[in-house]
């Protein structure tokens, strides 16, 4: 018999995270690497967590995750929303909670591209008279 899954796709900065909730003990693998030892920080791995606190479902689910491009802030937000957006799958009773708490929005924020004779986005050249 299949086993039963839920997906979610999170983004932030250009970081992607493809999330699969699996029924389980609440074992948290990233790119196929324990998240303990994947993200340095506790801070990061509680910002993963957050949707499943909320839910109170931390334990009941095995969060499967494939994330790439940019850091581990980035990462651990782009985790986030893909949890969140899985839950919603699994229980669409959820969404209430999980839209309260602002884990069903996408932060939008890119980085801002250079422009041409500037130094940086808006940083300008040092200023001399002469």
């Amino acid at each position: 018999m299949a086993q039963v899954q839920y997906y979610g796709t999170g983004r932030r900065k250009s970081s992607v995270a493809r999330v699969r909730l699996v029924p389980g003990s609440g074992k948290v693998i990233v790119n196929k690497v324990d998240a303990q030892d994947y993200f340095p920080h506790e801070t990061l791995r509680l910002v993963i967590n957050q949707p499943l606190e909320a839910t109170e479902n931390v334990g009941n689910y095995d969060v499967l995750v494939n994330v790439s491009g940019g850091g581990y802030t980035g990462q651990a937000g782009a985790i986030r929303l893909g949890v969140a957006r899985a839950l919603l799958e699994a229980d669409p009773d959820y969404r209430p909670t999980l839209k309260r708490a602002g884990f069903l929005t996408r932060d939008a924020r890119e980085k801002e591209r250079k422009k041409y004779g500037l130094k940086g986005a808006r940083r300008a050249p040092q200023f001399s008279k002469r």
